[in-house]
């Protein structure tokens, strides 16, 4: 797998800094995390127990 060295992480640092500039990028990275904890918030709560989940079976029976 590909793992960055210090040179490509410092090219992909001033890559960034030059297409959003210094301001916005920790609105960026807010934002970013913001979706990544309701991504993961939503995973856990459709994993539950609810209606339809794999082990429930009260529409299969007589």
């Amino acid at each position: 797998m590909f793992r960055p060295g210090p040179l490509e992480i410092v090219l992909i640092v001033v890559a960034l800094l030059l297409l959003f500039g210094a301001k916005r990028i920790p609105e960026i990275a807010r934002s970013i995390g913001q979706a990544l904890r309701e991504f993961k918030k939503g995973l856990r709560d459709s994993s539950g127990d609810g209606p339809g989940s794999p082990g429930d079976d009260r529409e299969n029976r007589s």
